[in-house]
């Protein structure tokens, strides 16, 4: 009866980590000094890391913003299609070791990621360490 208690126990614990949400999908963007919907950003995988591309800007005034402050091969391109998540990976809970661009300032900061709950992704974007820094709470596109 043990064995099969155990078993059972060990079989519900492994279900709920196969259905446990990811990072993936589309995400809204929300600005954490406005709280203001800036944008729909599309997060994916791509050879083991995630990666996040801007694929709507919400605001009708800035849909044909550039970004001019950008660095590299990113100076000049449409804010929307621009790729401002990169190379992060999975680590335990929450996904990090990439960087994050910040399209208005032009910016580059390293990056983490973690769900707070299926619907809600924390998003950090810092400097050194991550005691330095902003995050902001997106809300995931139905």
């Amino acid at each position: 009866m043990k064995k099969i208690c155990a078993f059972l126990m060990f079989a519900l614990i492994s279900a709920a980590g196969m259905f446990a949400q990811d990072v993936t999908g589309k995400w809204k963007t929300i600005d954490d000094e406005t709280g203001d919907a800036k944008s729909i950003v599309e997060i994916y995988k791509q050879d083991g890391k995630i990666y996040g591309k801007i694929i709507e800007i919400l605001n009708k005034d800035r849909q044909d913003a550039k970004c001019v402050d950008c660095p590299g091969s990113d100076k000049g391109k449409p804010v929307q299609g621009l790729v401002i998540i990169k190379g992060l990976v999975k680590d335990g809970d929450e996904y990090n070791g990439g960087k994050i661009l910040d399209p208005q300032s032009g910016k580059l900061y390293k990056c983490l990621i973690e769900l707070e709950n299926p619907d809600k992704l924390k998003v950090r974007g810092y400097i050194g360490f991550s005691l330095l820094g902003r995050t902001q709470y997106w809300a995931r596109v139905k």
